[in-house]
């Protein structure tokens, strides 16, 4: 672990189930969507991302970063086109804040989660909440713009246009660990 997730983590051990470390997105979609291309975007953001895939264990004593095989995003689908149209927005809302308030399970996750909520036929809410042991608020940034990239790329039938990461984040919590453990 970085020593940031280090202290995350800790912090974690003394308050359990404490939602007070999520980082939430919700974004606001207009015009009409293609589900299955937000699906792929996400699935593949999580591929790109270690970080989104990692979970924490004990190891001799210690926390360590657990790094799983990429699988494909959860994505549960809300509609609100049932309720009378001046309750979709407060309702959507309402489903954010609890996505948001959900705490997270260090040791099982995942760390990373979405709902896809339709207001109407034109108006939808992708909400993304993470954990800050891995991510923060740099990283949001980041992962907005990837989502959209993803997006359209897979909307239109095409490859990610992405590159490959050189580095993840688990390089840079040993290159820290390495670097101060020296003289």
């Amino acid at each position: 672990l970085s020593f940031a997730q280090e202290r995350l983590w800790f912090l974690d051990q003394l308050t359990p189930g404490d939602s007070s470390y999520n980082i939430h997105l919700s974004l606001q979609i207009q015009g009409a969507l293609d589900i299955g291309a937000v699906g792929r975007a996400l699935s593949e953001l999580v591929r790109r991302h270690e970080s989104l895939r990692t979970t924490f264990a004990m190891a001799d004593g210690k926390p360590v970063q657990v790094i799983h095989e990429p699988a494909e995003v959860e994505l549960p689908l809300t509609s609100l086109t049932e309720l009378p149209e001046g309750r979709r927005v407060g309702e959507a809302r309402r489903l954010a804040a609890m996505d948001a308030a959900q705490p997270f399970d260090l040791a099982s996750g995942p760390l990373f989660r979405a709902r896809l909520v339709t207001v109407n036929d034109s108006a939808h809410q992708l909400s993304l909440t993470m954990h800050h042991i891995v991510s923060d608020g740099w990283s949001i940034g980041v992962l907005q713009r990837e989502v959209a990239i993803l997006y359209e790329a897979f909307r239109r039938g095409e490859a990610s246009p992405l590159p490959e990461l050189p580095v993840q984040y688990a390089d840079y919590a040993a290159w820290q660990r390495r670097w101060l453990e020296g003289e």
